[in-house]
Order: structure tokens, then C-alpha cells, then sequence
């Protein structure tokens, strides 16, 4: 058993193994149903991560700024997803949450230019995986397995980012056909993603670096709820 204690000060046991998720259904069917991350010993954690030990824990729903980063780190997973769909070939760059939403940086091939009327197409896609309830799961990777694995589908972008990694401390997150190199956390699933706006594209050098290739930076907007989305567009 663990002992698990909750910002109020209050202790409970669980079985080795319990996931932020199932602590947040023994306390109530509708806090599993919202929330959407945890703060585990000051760790931001995804809430379908088994916990082992002894550990504080914070369960976080759409208000707190921690939930938010990490639905739309999710989001930014499945916007990747769908660029990988329909443009067979892209490498990816990073692909973070920001203040308000996420965005990945691209690189889609020489000749390949994105335009805002192809905003639309990749915007629908993403709410087509996104309805597909994909789990987001993670595993660790040693640091030769993933240099190979990436190296093997000329990721060039993030072999130079696994190349600066120590071995140990490299993790995977995979929704779908997607695996992303990534540290988390991340949603349960896709399935909270209910709304989707695609915003701007931009231009960025890779590492903000001028000497190094121009990037596509894609951004984006997600939201639990249409409504929300709509009252942010206003």
C-alpha cells in the first residue's frame, strides 16, 4: 500500500499502482469525468501514470493553468498526427503548449508550402482523430533505441534533440500512428479535444536559429467544450 496525501492535508491508501484518474474516481465519479492532469510531488503527471510510492497529489480540471498546458500539449500531439496523415514524409521539430493554445514546428519537404486555405483541411482531420478517443501512452526508451527509431524514419530534427538527451530520461508519448519524442504529460485520450481552431502559420528557424532551416510553425487553439472555443473567437 501507499500512502497518498491531498492538498487539504488528508491521507489515504491505495494499492501500488493506482493512477492519479483512479484516485480522483474513489473520491467522486463526476472529478474523474473532469479532471484532466495532477501535480504529483511537485511533478506535473499524466493522470493514467500508475504512482508506486508514497507521494502528494493535486488533481487539476479545465480552471487550473496545469490542465490547461496540458490539453493543449495533447492538442499539439494530435495537430503532429495529422499533418502526418495527410503529408506523408513531414519531420517534426518541437510541438509545445503556449499561453494561450500550442503549436508545432514542421518541416514539410522541399516545394511543400503551407497556406492558410490548408488550415481548414489539417483543422478536420485533427477533429476526426481527436473523435477517435485515441490513448496517449507513454514509454521509456533507452537512448539508442531511440536514436534508431528516429534515425530509421530520417527524424533528423529529433535525433539532434535525443543526441543531447541523457540516457534514462527519454520518454515516448504515442496517440495513433504518432509517436512523438516527449517528457509529458500528457491527456488520458483524445477524447476531451472537442473543439479545434487552427489560427495562424508562421515561419521559424529551427532553435531560433537564423543560420539553421526555416520551419513551418503551425498554431492552434483547443478547447473541452464548442462553447468556450466560440466565446474565445469572439
Amino acid at each position: 500500500m501507499i500512502k497518498v496525501t491531498f492538498p487539504d492535508g488528508s491521507v489515504k491508501e491505495f494499492e501500488s499502482g493506482i493512477t492519479p484518474l483512479e484516485v480522483a474516481q474513489s473520491i467522486s465519479p463526476r472529478l474523474a469525468q473532469e479532471v484532466l492532469s495532477s501535480t504529483v510531488n511537485d511533478q506535473i503527471w499524466d493522470i493514467s501514470r500508475p504512482i508506486t510510492s508514497d507521494c502528494t497529489i493535486k488533481l487539476h480540471k479545465w480552471e487550473d493553468a496545469e490542465a490547461k498546458k496540458t490539453f493543449w500539449h495533447t492538442s499539439a500531439h494530435i495537430l503532429g498526427e495529422a499533418l502526418m496523415e495527410l503529408y506523408p514524409g513531414v519531420q517534426f521539430g518541437i510541438g509545445p503548449a503556449i499561453e494561450n493554445g500550442f503549436y508545432y514546428d514542421v518541416d514539410l519537404g522541399d516545394g511543400v508550402e503551407l497556406k492558410d486555405t490548408d488550415l481548414q483541411k489539417i483543422e478536420d482531420k485533427m477533429k476526426e482523430l481527436a473523435s477517435k478517443k485515441e490513448q496517449l501512452v507513454r514509454a521509456d526508451i533507452s537512448k539508442a533505441d531511440a536514436l534508431k527509431m528516429f534515425g530509421d524514419r530520417g527524424e533528423t530534427y529529433k535525433v539532434e534533440l535525443i543526441s543531447e538527451l541523457q540516457d534514462g530520461t527519454i520518454t515516448t508519448y504515442t496517440n495513433g500512428n504518432f509517436v512523438d519524442l516527449c517528457r509529458g504529460p500528457h491527456l488520458a485520450s483524445t477524447e476531451p479535444v472537442k473543439a479545434i481552431k487552427l489560427t495562424s502559420i508562421a515561419g521559424a528557424y529551427w532553435r531560433g536559429d537564423e543560420k539553421r532551416k526555416m520551419l513551418t510553425r503551425v498554431y492552434g487553439v483547443s478547447f473541452p467544450k464548442k462553447k468556450m472555443l466560440d466565446e474565445y473567437l469572439v
